[in-house]
């Protein structure tokens, strides 16, 4: 049996008590139990098992008064999970964890798991349905701090990165094998190969005693015990510095809502090609960046103090000027970083060098400006199918607030419409909200959609929005790297918000070269996209790199994208 099974045995066996924290519920409903006077009594009756259980309380959904296994199908378990969180709220509490379980075969009285099964394969399994185990603690549902960042990390393979995060999260020294790594790759192949092949996220925060760190990031109540204590929060998104996978680099870098830039750079290794990429990456998209010159403990101090040259004379040559905290502070790193200024750090996870400065660096920030627009607008860059949950979308809220509860819009789908859902509940870094504003890396549960039909790019929007998708626009773009001429029909991935899409370019005046600036009309191949004139976006194609801005998100009048199929 798996521990997470004892679990929900344990709690069926010691069963309802007067005094004590467990509820057994097979079912509850918003026209039943929060309807005539039934809120109130079953909110006490939720206080009661809270303060029974100082301050947690355990409900048992899905079986019956007397423990046994009755099961409810998915809708009812996930409009069963919307009315105790109303509950909870009533009561001042709020539910902190839910797990759950596929009803049909059983072991030992608890059912077995079966992750994967999808309503139809539960009735061909012969399942009756779910049974979940809701954990209620005492308090409010998390209210953020406003001042939140998000720093976005990049670099070649190998050069220390995820290594540092690590470090900085938990504030543990680096075994020298890349240990404090394994805090945020997040595929078992990553932890196996040593490289990161996706985007991972960590949190860590400050207080008024100083840092507030994750004492084991892989239990996801540890992340959330962070963003409870923290009055100031910085999230990483930790990119990839593998090559093959540059274009999820591009994703984390140009999808995310980021604040700041961190690009290390390994003493024992210098600036590479990749490390210039990155870098112009950061700098295409306006980013204030940071450099860490990594793995100081690896290299004798003259070796450190040449691949500080070279990152410095790096800067210089994309017209930016380096300051080297160690010379000037950070409280100078604090009022220069910008446009034009670069601080340089040196660090090492083994000896935790550059680690109390970074600290100092990310406490004092400030937070960057939102958009003036006040709509909720998030651009989805994950999706998953949580079982008793349904579709949950995860991307940066991009401007305006969101509330569990809200009816949105999602789009646009491939023939340019958008769908009514709603906003079933808000998590960030594994902690139930009940808002959440631009910045804040978030997961949202969606009613009205399944997982299937939820695809990265796509953006959600308040209900009374009038969104118009569009498979073409206008850019100024700038060619960074050619191998000859971009012309009429070339067709790069262009990456812009979290939409990754193959596109054809048509230059003004037929062409452009590399090192040129100009325009070009740019379409989407495959589907409709949300753009807005100002955004960023970096396009690629083989060796061939640039950037862009949109100018003009109506060239000449959209075709309707529901008739244009290509």
């Amino acid at each position: 049996m798996s521990a997470d099974r004892s679990v929900l045995r344990r709690a069926i066996e010691r069963g309802e008590q007067d005094g004590g924290a467990i509820e057994f519920k097979e079912r509850l409903t918003r026209e039943v139990h929060l309807a005539d006077g039934r809120m109130e009594s079953l909110a006490a009756q939720l206080r009661h098992r809270v303060l029974s259980g100082d301050g947690e309380a355990t409900y048992v959904v899905g079986v019956t008064d007397d423990g046994g296994l009755a099961g409810i199908s998915p809708d009812v378990f996930s409009e069963t999970m919307d009315v105790l969180s109303l509950l909870a709220e009533e009561a001042g509490a709020h539910i902190d964890d839910v797990d759950t379980w596929s009803v049909g075969d059983v072991d030992g009285g608890v059912a077995v798991d079966r992750p994967g099964d999808t309503t139809a394969e539960q009735e061909a399994n012969g399942d009756t349905g779910l049974v979940g185990l809701a954990t209620i603690r005492e308090g409010a549902m998390l209210e953020t701090d406003d001042d939140h960042i998000v720093v976005g990390t990049a670099g070649h393979v190998d050069h220390g990165k995820s290594t540092l995060v690590g470090t900085l999260v938990t504030g543990m020294a680096d075994d020298g094998q890349g240990g404090t790594r394994g805090f945020l790759d997040v595929q078992p192949h990553e932890v196996e190969r040593g490289l990161s092949a996706d985007l991972s996220y960590a949190v860590y925060g400050f207080g008024d005693d100083g840092p507030v760190r994750m004492d084991n990031p892989h239990r996801k109540q540890d992340r959330a015990r962070v963003v409870e204590e923290a009055d100031r929060l910085v999230s990483f998104v930790d990119t990839v510095g593998h090559e093959p996978w540059l274009r999820t680099t591009i994703r984390g870098l140009v999808g995310q809502k980021l604040d700041y830039g961190l690009l290390a750079v390994a003493a024992d290794d210098g600036p590479t090609e990749t490390t210039r990429e990155h870098l112009g990456i950061l700098l295409a998209t306006e980013l204030p960046t940071v450099v860490a010159i990594t793995k100081v403990d690896a290299v004798d101090d003259e070796r450190a103090d040449e691949v500080v040259r070279e990152v410095e004379s790096m800067l210089r040559e994309v017209g930016k000027t380096p300051l080297p905290v160690e010379r000037h502070g950070v409280e100078a790193a604090v009022d220069e970083i910008g446009d034009s200024v670069v601080p340089v750090f040196r660090t090492s996870a083994v000896e935790k060098a550059g680690i109390d400065e970074l600290d100092e660096l990310f406490r004092a920030l400030p937070k960057r400006a939102t958009p003036d627009r006040e709509e909720f607008r998030m651009y989805i860059d994950r999706t998953y199918d949580v079982k008793g949950v349904g579709a949950v979308a995860s991307g940066t809220v991009n401007s305006g607030a969101v509330e569990a509860g809200d009816e949105l819009l999602l789009g646009p789908m491939p023939d340019g419409s958008f769908r009514p859902v709603e906003a079933r509940s808000i998590e960030m870094h594994y902690h139930r909200v009940d808002r959440a504003t631009a910045g804040r890396i978030v997961g949202i549960a969606l009613k009205g959609v399944d997982e299937a039909d939820v695809k990265r790019g796509m953006v959600l929007l308040p209900r009374e929005a009038n969104p118009d998708p569009v498979r073409e626009f206008e850019a100024e773009v700038v060619v960074l790297n050619h191998p000859t001429r971009i012309q009429e029909g070339y067709e790069p991935v262009v990456h812009l918000e979290t939409a990754s899409e193959a596109a054809e370019f048509s230059p003004a005046g037929g062409r452009l070269l590399p090192g040129d600036s100009g325009r070009t009309r740019v379409r989407f191949k495959f589907r409709p996209y949300l753009v807005e004139e100002g955004q960023r976006f970096v396009f690629r194609e083989g060796q061939s790199k640039g950037v862009g801005t949109v100018t003009d998100v109506n060239p000449g009048g959209n075709v309707d994208v529901a008739a244009d199929d290509d």
